[in-house]
């Protein structure tokens, strides 16, 4: 039976595309150049906002919709929004009090702004790092339910974050969608807001199939988006766990495994001309 041609890869970011350091390789940038000579679409998805993902832009020559959020806000090229998933205003502080019981602290991501309880807190700077933009400081939740695309519980204490990612799906399960994103960081979106569901748009969006969609990603939020792809990919950073959920696995981020896998993986399946 002949393989189905790939006609698109969506790529996590961080722990995927780019290196521990955040770095974007020349023989990432490659990687995707050659895709599109094979007629391969590419398209991002990450937890990041808009805003720490407009770096790609240029050197990647994207212009497929960019999934913010895990797919809570796509914006085109220029930033505009094509679509935003919010979650319910009901629920922010229930959500947020639950993770809180756990000892991490909450985010807030609402419009273009980023709230944490204490700049000084676990990861704030390397959060502010990767998305090249500071933090406001919050004293509380007031005037800040509405129109939030994204909660992130954050901790040192990575088997509290695990705990508290399972207490708020068991809960909320059926309103939000609760996953981590980094082992340290626990993500909170609309239920629609997931990778898996980004995978559904851009298939929708293209009418391409989803056997014809590769993947690629690094943490167990982007198992969501390994489901509705023919081609999955694990990163050799990702857990056993991430792993097995994909149907091929590349080198770690650390030795290129985002190129390898285009190479080694992607660029086979793509349509002969």
């Amino acid at each position: 039976m002949p393989t189905t041609a790939i006609r698109l890869l969506l790529a996590d970011v961080d722990g995927t595309l780019v290196t521990p350091d955040k770095v974007l390789t020349e023989r990432a940038i490659k990687a995707v150049q050659s895709l599109g000579e094979a007629g391969i679409r590419f398209a991002v998805t990450s937890g990041r906002p808009p805003r720490g993902m407009s770096m790609l832009i240029e050197p990647l020559h994207l212009t497929t919709p960019i999934a913010a959020f895990n797919g809570g806000l796509l914006v085109n090229d220029d930033m505009s929004v094509i679509e935003q998933r919010v979650l319910p205003e009901d629920l922010v502080l229930p959500v947020a009090d639950l993770i809180k019981t756990f000892g991490l602290d909450v985010w807030v991501y609402r419009g273009a702004d980023w709230y944490v309880p204490d700049p000084n807190g676990a990861h704030v700077a390397r959060e502010a790092a990767t998305v090249l933009f500071q933090p406001k400081v919050m004293t509380g939740f007031d005037g800040l339910t509405s129109d939030v695309a994204k909660l992130v519980g954050v901790s040192n204490d990575l088997d509290a974050v695990a705990r508290a990612s399972s207490a708020v799906h068991d809960k909320f399960g059926d309103h939000v969608t609760s996953a981590r994103s980094q082992p340290y960081y626990l993500d909170v979106t609309h239920p629609d807001a997931n990778k898996g569901a980004v995978a559904q748009y851009l298939s929708a969006k293209y009418s391409i199939p989803a056997d014809a969609i590769a993947t690629i990603g690094d943490m167990p939020n982007d198992v969501l988006m390994f489901a509705h792809s023919g081609l999955s990919i694990a990163m050799g950073n990702a857990s056993p766990e991430v792993q097995a959920a994909a149907r091929r696995v590349t080198t770690a981020n650390t030795d290129e495994g985002f190129a390898t896998a285009v190479e080694r993986f992607v660029l086979p399946r793509a349509e002969k001309a």
